[in-house]
C-alpha cells in the first residue's frame, strides 16, 4: 500500500505539473506560425500542444520545485501561463507580419497590390500570400515542431513559472520585436523597391524625352514581369533570410544572453 500511495503521488504530481506546462504550450499554439494559422482546426491544434507538453514535461518539471495544487494556485496558472504562451506565439506571429508586410510593400511598388487580392483567407496581396505560404512550408519542413519545444523549455528562464509576465520585463523585448518585423519586412522587399524606383525613374526620362509616346501602356508589362521574375530569383534568398531571423528568436527566447 506504501508502494502504491508513493506512486499515486508521483503520478498525481507529474499530471499537476504536465497540465501547468500544457497551458503555456496551449497558448503559443494559438497564434503560433504555420501551427496556428486560421485554416488549422482547432483539434489539431490540441493535439500538437499536448505533443509538445509530453516532449517538454520532463525537461520542465526537472528543474521546478512544484507547490502543492490549490484552487487559488491552479487560477493563477491558468491566467499566468497561458499568458506567458500567448506572449511566445505572438513574439513569433510577428514574422508572418514581418512577411506579409515585405509583401504589401512589394505588391504597392511593383502595381500588382490588387492581383487576386482576396485569394488568402486573409486580404494580402498576391505577393505577400505567395512569400507567406513559402515560408511556413519551408518552415514546417525544416523541423519547427523541435525548435518549438525547445523554445518553450528555454522560455522558461525568461517568463518564470507562475509569474506573471509584467510590463517592464515585457515591454522592452516586445518593442525590439515589433521594430525588428518592420525592419526585416522592408528588407525582404528591398529588391523590389529597388526596381520599382529605377522603373519609375526611366519611365520619366522617357516621358521627358518623348511626350507623345505613352509611357504607362509600355511600362505596365515591363514592371509585371519584372516583379515576377524578381520573386522567381530572390524568393530563395528572401527566405533563407527569414528562416535565420526566427530561428534566432527560438534560439534566445524574448532577448534571453
Amino acid at each position: 500500500m506504501t508502494a502504491l500511495a508513493e506512486l499515486s503521488g508521483l503520478a498525481g504530481d507529474w499530471l499537476w505539473g504536465s497540465f501547468a506546462v500544457f497551458l503555456r504550450a496551449a497558448g503559443a499554439f494559438a497564434l503560433m506560425p504555420a501551427f496556428g494559422e486560421q485554416v488549422v482546426p482547432a483539434r489539431i491544434r490540441l493535439g500538437l500542444a499536448l505533443a509538445v507538453t509530453a516532449i517538454c514535461a520532463p525537461a520542465v518539471l526537472a528543474t521546478l520545485d512544484l507547490p502543492a495544487p490549490d484552487l487559488a494556485l491552479l487560477v493563477r496558472l491558468v491566467l499566468a501561463e497561458t499568458l506567458s504562451g500567448l506572449l511566445i506565439g505572438a513574439v513569433l506571429r510577428l514574422f508572418v507580419m514581418a512577411l506579409q508586410i515585405a509583401g504589401s510593400i512589394a505588391a504597392q511598388a511593383t502595381s500588382l497590390a490588387q492581383l487576386l487580392g482576396g485569394a488568402a483567407g486573409e486580404p494580402l496581396p498576391t505577393l505577400g500570400h505567395v512569400l507567406t505560404i513559402s515560408a511556413l512550408a519551408l518552415l514546417t519542413l525544416a523541423g519547427f515542431h523541435v525548435q518549438i519545444a525547445e523554445a518553450l523549455v528555454l522560455s522558461y528562464g525568461v517568463l518564470p513559472f507562475g509569474a506573471f509576465p509584467g510590463g517592464a520585463e515585457v515591454s522592452p523585448w516586445g518593442v525590439a520585436a515589433v521594430a525588428q518585423a518592420f525592419a526585416l519586412g522592408f528588407t525582404l522587399a528591398a529588391p523590389f523597391l529597388l526596381v520599382s524606383t529605377l522603373y519609375n525613374l526611366t519611365l520619366g526620362v522617357i516621358n521627358k524625352a518623348m511626350p507623345q509616346l505613352m509611357v504607362a501602356f509600355v511600362g505596365a508589362p515591363l514592371i509585371t514581369f519584372g516583379a515576377v521574375a524578381i520573386l522567381m530569383l530572390c524568393t530563395p534568398l528572401m527566405l533563407s533570410v527569414w528562416h535565420a531571423a526566427i530561428l534566432s528568436a527560438l534560439a534566445r527566447p524574448f532577448g534571453a544572453p
